[in-house]
Formats: structure tokens, C-alpha cells, sequence
């Protein structure tokens, strides 16, 4: 599966792991989409003896292969139910953990 066969809402996760290369981007999920009517928020981890801190070579392409590590969390978003809060940590720019909060109904 390439990037342009995503939904908007999904390529703009993959986008934004590669941007930030290495920390957390969390989210809220609507339909199994990362809903972009609500805020997100990030956080970069940048390391102080230099290296690499910025955006992977991927993100100035239009299109490519998503790897295992994306399969995997789209699947884990499908699989959501609506307003569950999600935390991606990212390593070298792809997702490491995710993870997920979602509210509970006590009966």
C-alpha cells in the first residue's frame, strides 16, 4: 500500500511522523480517521549531540511504500471507537507505540 491511497486524515499522521522524526503526536479518532476538526498536539524529542533531528527523506515525496510499522496503525485506528484519544510515539519517523485512551461506561 502506497500514501496516496490513504484518506487526507490518515497520509497527515504519516506526515507528521516524519516530520518530527522522533517524539509523540496525539490525536482524536472519528469513523477509524484521525479527526482533523480537533486540535492535535506534538512533541519533538530532539537529540543535543545532533544527528538526526529533522524530517525523514520520505517527507519530500509525494508517495511511497508505507512500511509494517504504518499498516500496523492504521489498523489499531480502524479498530477504534469514536473520541478514543490516541498517543503515537515515533522513532526515526515511523510509529513505535501507540498508545490509547478511551472513555468507560459504568453500568
Amino acid at each position: 500500500m502506497n500514501k496516496k491511497q490513504l484518506s487526507g486524515p490518515k497520509q497527515r499522521v504519516i506526515e507528521q511522523c516524519q516530520d518530527i522524526a522522533f517524539g509523540r503526536i496525539t490525536f482524536h479518532v472519528a469513523g477509524g480517521e484521525p479527526d482533523l476538526g480537533r486540535p492535535w498536539r506534538t512533541r519533538r524529542t530532539v537529540k543535543l549531540n545532533g544527528g538526526e533531528n529533522g524530517p525523514r527523506p520520505e517527507a519530500a515525496s509525494n508517495d511511497f511504500e508505507l512500511r509494517r510499522e504504518h499498516l500496523a496503525l492504521l489498523d489499531q485506528m480502524a479498530r477504534l471507537s469514536d473520541g478514543a484519544c490516541v498517543t503515537i510515539e515515533v522513532k526515526h519517523g515511523l510509529p513505535f507505540i501507540i498508545e490509547i485512551d478511551q472513555e468507560q461506561r459504568v453500568a
